[in-house]
C-alpha cells in the first residue's frame, strides 16, 4: 500500500501507458518462457521460475527505491523552484506591480517600491499614486514591451492586463549612454551672407574690411557660446562643425544669430542676411561624412530658394525644419539669370519631342496665363505643346477667361486633360510645372513619372516635396507671379518671329493683377516692366475685369463666411464655413483678402470645405506675421503674406482648432 501511495506519488509521464505496457509485455514474456521450459523439462522450469521470481523481486526492490530517490529530487526540486520565484520577485533588479480590475495597487516588490520612497502604496489607485504612471500605463499595449520615461528614469515596461501585472525594467544608464551617442551626432552647417556683393559693392576697402570685422566677430562669438566650430571659406561663406547637442541648444534659441545680423546691420545702413543648411547623421551607423556634408548644402539652396534670411535643419529621411524667414524677399533676381534661363530652356524645347505644361490643381489666372505662355515659348521653338487642365476644377473668373480662349482654335485645341496627356508622354517629353513645384499638387501627378526632363517655373518659396532631378529650376519667391517670371523669358528668345497674342497677353497680365492684388502687394519694378510689355502686346484689362467679376451669390457667401470672423491673439482673425457647404477655392481667398482691409486685422485663415472634399485654409497677411510657416506646419506653404494648405480626414471644427494650436500667441509673430 506505501508502495502504490508513493507510485501515484510520481510524476505522470512516468506512470504513462508508454512505460506501463513495455513492463507488461515483459512480464507476460517471462510466463511464458516459464510454461514452455516446464513443458520442455520440469527440472529447468523450476529453475527458471526461481530465477524469475528473484529477478521481479529485485526489479520490485529497486523500482521501490527509484520511486523514493524520484519523489525526493521532485520535492527538492519544486522547493527550488518556488524559492528561486520567491526570491526573484523580491530580488531580481525588475519591478513587479500587482494591480486589479479597479486599477488599485495589491502588491510590489521591494526593488520596485524603493521609486516611490516612503509614500503608502497598498490598496490606493494607480492614478492617485502616480499621474505620471497611469498616463504611460493606459498608453501600454498589452503584452508589448516599449521604452518609458518615468521621472528621471528610463525603463522597459511590459503590461500583462489578464493577469493585472506591470514589469519595470530600469534601463537608466543605458539609455543616458545612447542618449549621449546622439548628443554627440557629427553636424555640418553651411553659412552664407545672402547679399554681401550688393551690400559692399559700393563702399570702400576701410568699410568693407570693418564690415567683414563685424561679420567675423558676431559669428564668431555665437559661436563660440553654442560651441561650434567656425570657419570662414569665402568673403560671403562659412562652415560650421559641431554636435546634435549644441545644435538642439540654438534650434531652441531658434537660431537668434540671422535676426541679430539682420537688425544690428539694418540700423548701422549696411543691411546683410544670412542662410544657413544644417545636417547631421540621424542612424546609429557609422557617419558618412560626405553625405552629411552634402545634404547640409542641399538644405543651404533649400533656404536660399525660399527666399533667404532663414536655416533649414534636415537629417536624411527626415523632415525640414525652419527657422528665420520673417522679412519679405527682397528683388535680388538679375536680367542676366533670366537671359540664361530663358536660353535654357530655349534648348531643352528644341531637344524634345513635344512640351507638356500643367500647374497645380484647381487653377487660378497666374496658371493658365503661366501655361499660355510655355506654350507660346515652346510654339516659338517649332515644338508642339499641350496644356493640361481639368475643367472641373475651373472657379468662376478662369471659366470666364477661358470661354475667351476656346475663342481661339489654335489654342484652343491644345488644351487637354490629365487622361489624354498620359497618352502623349514620352521618355523624350519636356514636362513643365508652373507655380507649383510639389509633385502631389501638380493637375496630373503621374505624368511625372513618365519622364525624366522636367522643368520647374515657380514664384512660390520651396518646400520639402520636389521633383526629383528636374533639369531646369527657375524658382524666384520675391517675383510676384511665375506669369511676371515667364514674360521675361520672352525677351530672351531668339526666334521671336510669332510675337504673343491678346488673348495670351490678356490671361498672362490677369495672373499678375490677381497674385499682386491690383499691384499692392509683392510688387517690384519688374513687376511694372512685365505688365508694360504685356500690355503693348494687346493686354485688355477691360476683359481682365469682366473676367474677375463676381455674381451675387459669391458676393453673399463671401459675406456668410464674414460674419463667423472671429479673433486669435488680438488681430489674427479666423472665419470658418459649415461642414457641409462646400466653397469655391476663389471665395475663400477672397475673404481672406477682404479681411485684411478691416481695422485690427494684421493676418487673416478661412478655414472652408473645398470641391475635392478636403478642408483648406486659405491665408493672407500684410507681412506683419508669416502665414506662410503657419501652413507649412499643417502641410501646406506659400509666400509670407499669401499662403495656404489642404487637410484630409478633418471636419471645419477640427481644422480650426488645429490653426489655433499651431498660432499659439507667443509662436505665431513674424512666423517663429
Amino acid at each position: 500500500m506505501k508502495t502504490k501511495e508513493k507510485f501515484n506519488n510520481l510524476p505522470h509521464f512516468i506512470k504513462a501507458d508508454k512505460i506501463k505496457v513495455p513492463a507488461l509485455i515483459i512480464l507476460v514474456l517471462l510466463l511464458l518462457i516459464v510454461i514452455l521450459t516446464f513443458i520442455a523439462d520440469w527440472k529447468i522450469g523450476i529453475g527458471i521460475t526461481l530465477l524469475c521470481i528473484g529477478v521481479v523481486w529485485f526489479i520490485s526492490y529497486s523500482s521501490d527505491y527509484l520511486i523514493d530517490e524520484t519523489n525526493q529530487y521532485i520535492s527538492d526540486l519544486s522547493y527550488r523552484i518556488k524559492k528561486g520565484e520567491q526570491e526573484a520577485m523580491i530580488k531580481m533588479p525588475i519591478g513587479i506591480l500587482l494591480y486589479n480590475k479597479e486599477e488599485e495597487v495589491q502588491w510590489m516588490n521591494p526593488y520596485l517600491m524603493k521609486y516611490f520612497g516612503k509614500r503608502d502604496i497598498l490598496g490606493r489607485k494607480i492614478k492617485v499614486i502616480d499621474a505620471e504612471l497611469y498616463q504611460l500605463f493606459h498608453q501600454s499595449q498589452d503584452n508589448e514591451m516599449r521604452r518609458v520615461k518615468w521621472g528621471d528614469h528610463y525603463f522597459e515596461m511590459i503590461i500583462q492586463d489578464d493577469i493585472g501585472v506591470v514589469y519595470l525594467m530600469d534601463i537608466t544608464e543605458y539609455a543616458k549612454i545612447e542618449e549621449k551617442y546622439k548628443d554627440e551626432k557629427f553636424v555640418f552647417g553651411n553659412i552664407i551672407v545672402d547679399n554681401y556683393d550688393e551690400a559692399v559693392q559700393s563702399m570702400n576697402d576701410r568699410k568693407k574690411s570693418n564690415v567683414n570685422n563685424y561679420l567675423t566677430n558676431q559669428l564668431t562669438n555665437w559661436a563660440n557660446l553654442n560651441n561650434v566650430f567656425l570657419k570662414r571659406v569665402d568673403d560671403d561663406r562659412f562652415i560650421a562643425i559641431t554636435n546634435k547637442r549644441s545644435l538642439k541648444k540654438i534650434e531652441e534659441n531658434n537660431f537668434d544669430i540671422i535676426n541679430q545680423i539682420r537688425e544690428r546691420t539694418y540700423k548701422q545702413n549696411f543691411p546683410l542676411t544670412l542662410s544657413m543648411g544644417f545636417s547631421y547623421e540621424k542612424t546609429f551607423e557609422q557617419t558618412n561624412f560626405k553625405q552629411v556634408a552634402k545634404l547640409a548644402q542641399s538644405n543651404l539652396e533649400l533656404a536660399l530658394a525660399r527666399g533667404g534670411d532663414q536655416v533649414v535643419v534636415r537629417a536624411e529621411n527626415e523632415d525640414a525644419r525652419f527657422y528665420g524667414g520673417k522679412t519679405n524677399p527682397m528683388e535680388k533676381r538679375t536680367r542676366i539669370r533670366a537671359r540664361m534661363i530663358s536660353q535654357a530652356l530655349e534648348e531643352l524645347i528644341i531637344h524634345s519631342d513635344k512640351v507638356i505644361i500643367m500647374g497645380h490643381s484647381f487653377p487660378d489666372m497666374d496658371v493658365v496665363g503661366s501655361c499660355l505662355g510655355i506654350r507660346k515659348i515652346s510654339q516659338m521653338n517649332n515644338r508642339e505643346a499641350w496644356i493640361v487642365l481639368d475643367p472641373q476644377q475651373f472657379s468662376n473668373d478662369v471659366n470666364r477667361i477661358m470661354q475667351e480662349i476656346d475663342k481661339d482654335p489654335l489654342i484652343a485645341k491644345r488644351i487637354i486633360s490629365p487622361d489624354q496627356a498620359r497618352e502623349l508622354v514620352s521618355p523624350q517629353t519636356l514636362i513643365v510645372m508652373v507655380d507649383v513645384h510639389r509633385p502631389s499638387m501638380t493637375a496630373a501627378p503621374a505624368l511625372l513619372k513618365l519622364s525624366k526632363k522636367i522643368v520647374v517655373l515657380d514664384h512660390h518659396r520651396r518646400g520639402q516635396e520636389f521633383p526629383d532631378n528636374p533639369v531646369l529650376v527657375y524658382m524666384e519667391p520675391y517675383a510676384s507671379s511665375t506669369s511676371e517670371l515667364i514674360t521675361e523669358l520672352f525677351e530672351y528668345q531668339s526666334n521671336d518671329v510669332d510675337a504673343i497674342n491678346k488673348i495670351e497677353a490678356t490671361a498672362m497680365l490677369a495672373g499678375i493683377i490677381v497674385d499682386t492684388r491690383n499691384f499692392s502687394l509683392r510688387t517690384g519694378s519688374r513687376t511694372f516692366d512685365a505688365a508694360s510689355y504685356l500690355q503693348s502686346n494687346g493686354a485688355d484689362t477691360v476683359l481682365i475685369q469682366k473676367s474677375l467679376k463676381e455674381d451675387l451669390d459669391t458676393y453673399l457667401l463671401r459675406s456668410h463666411l464674414l460674419s463667423s470672423m472671429e479673433f486669435v491673439n488680438g488681430n489674427l482673425a479666423i472665419v470658418s464655413g459649415e461642414d457641409d457647404k462646400v466653397y469655391n477655392t476663389v471665395v475663400a481667398a477672397q475673404t481672406a483678402d477682404t479681411m485684411l482691409s478691416m481695422e485690427s486685422v494684421d493676418a487673416s485663415f478661412v478655414v472652408t470645405k473645398r470641391q475635392d472634399g478636403r478642408i483648406g485654409i486659405s491665408a493672407r497677411s500684410l507681412g506683419q506675421y508669416n502665414v506662410q510657416t503657419v501652413m507649412e506646419k499643417l502641410g501646406g506653404g506659400g509666400h509670407l503674406s499669401n499662403a495656404a494648405t489642404q487637410i484630409e480626414n478633418a471636419t471645419v471644427k477640427e481644422v480650426v482648432g488645429m490653426l489655433k494650436e499651431v498660432i499659439n500667441p507667443n509662436k505665431v509673430k513674424e512666423g517663429e
